[in-house]
């Protein structure tokens, strides 16, 4: 399947946004954190809760990281007033994240839904800050023409998972009355845009996202970071790892990588069901996520 043709757009301009610290750290700091602090984050399972601000209903969003994962993140890999950017912010969760920080950020997605969304839930976030945090519109493939060279931070996303949402959810995890849910049966997809990600094959996502990935890498400040939260996915009974394309293509194209972390989901999942059993041993998908740290060498 072809992708549409990007229409030009006139309107796009380069943002007034600012990129710099902040803050008194010492140039070479990675971040603002204290030593305590640091050393919380270096145990490579990490655990996270939503809160009352975390988008739940699929209905709004079929795929949401928590607040708290996204502010980690943030300040783990920037310091004060340093730009973030999210090339398909959904439901705004980076950009929320990082007006609790402080930090400028920038949010693109092709959902017109989603950015008022990300728009609503930043207008309701009564946290104060000199910091600007902007959801725009837009294709990820044109995010060069907003932004300058050597202004990016921290890239911070969870990408759509290919085509593999675009499907009639049978909740083969969940057991009892918990499969027949609101989401049994439902389609959980981002949209049916032609040039959505989220509905290409594993092979068009690859190719895609890669090329959206070498237009960022000259965005990026020197040794910048770049971190993609994916999950692997269970598809006509095999186990597709998206991670695994995601770390090739980004090292092929010249980011370096440095870390997987792992988000452990065990405390926010409830009831599972058995899948697999008696004869196919799988592991639960539902349960755990990966956190995959890049930077620009």
């Amino acid at each position: 399947m072809g992708l549409a043709k990007l229409k030009s757009n006139p309107s796009r301009s380069s943002l007034s946004i600012s990129h710099s610290r902040q803050c008194e750290c010492p140039e070479k700091k990675l971040n603002c954190l204290t030593a305590k602090e640091w050393i919380k984050n270096q145990i490579g399972v990490w655990q996270f809760f939503y809160e009352g601000r975390d988008i739940r209903d699929k209905k709004k969003h079929p795929a949401t990281y928590p607040i708290a994962l996204a502010k980690r993140c943030i300040e783990l890999f920037t310091h004060a007033g340093e730009l973030v950017v999210d090339p398909f912010v959904g439901s705004g969760t980076t950009l929320v994240a990082a007006q609790d920080c402080n930090r400028n950020a920038v949010g693109f997605d092709l959902n017109e839904n989603y950015i008022e969304l990300s728009k609503k839930r930043l207008s309701q976030n009564n946290v104060f800050n000199s910091n600007q945090q902007i959801a725009l519109c837009d294709d990820a493939r044109y995010i060069n023409q907003y932004l300058e060279n050597e202004t990016i931070k921290l890239i911070l996303t969870s990408p759509p998972y290919a085509n593999l949402l675009n499907r009639k959810r049978k909740n083969k995890s969940r057991r009892g009355q918990d499969r027949q849910n609101g989401q049994y049966n439902q389609i959980e997809q981002y949209s049916q845009n032609p040039n959505d990600l989220g509905i290409l094959s594993l092979d068009e996502f690859v190719s895609e996202f890669t090329t959206i990935f070498k237009d960022l890498l000259p965005l990026l400040k020197p040794e910048g970071h770049c971190i993609i939260n994916v999950a692997d996915m269970w598809w006509e009974n095999k186990r597709i790892p998206i991670h695994l394309e995601i770390i090739k293509s980004l090292t092929e194209i010249g980011y370096e990588f440095r870390n997987t972390i792992i988000w452990d989901r065990t405390n926010i999942v409830n009831k599972v069901g058995i899948f697999g059993w008696p004869s196919n041993y799988i592991t639960m998908g539902t349960t755990f996520e990966y956190i995959l740290h890049f930077i620009k060498a």
